[in-house]
């Protein structure tokens, strides 16, 4: 497994979250491709206020709520990069052509 920490969260609205990475990536990403069923400790987060209390805990190197719910950064990477830390630091180190 590979982990790269989430540096910096901002909520967007309607369940998005602008995301920063330890290693560049940014962007923004739909928290409803992530979660696609919002149940126990994730349920909370269909509140817009709620949801908006997002913070970057930066000894776990991902998101977290103040009611104890958290993402995998592997999970997060992989959804606004569209493949895993170790596909993209692969194709990153490879020479251009």
């Amino acid at each position: 497994m590979f982990l790269v920490d989430v540096v910096e969260v901002k909520p967007l609205g309607e369940r998005r979250l602008f995301l920063k990475f330890a290693d560049g990536l940014e962007g923004e990403l739909d928290m409803d491709r992530v979660k696609r069923h919002y149940t126990g400790v994730f349920l909370p987060l269909l509140e817009e206020s709620f949801f908006r209390s997002v913070l970057v805990d930066p000894e776990l190197g991902t998101i977290v709520w103040p009611n104890g719910a958290d993402v995998c950064p592997d999970v997060l990477y992989g959804a606004l990069s569209g493949k895993p830390p170790e596909e993209a630091m692969k194709s990153d180190a490879q020479p251009a052509s």
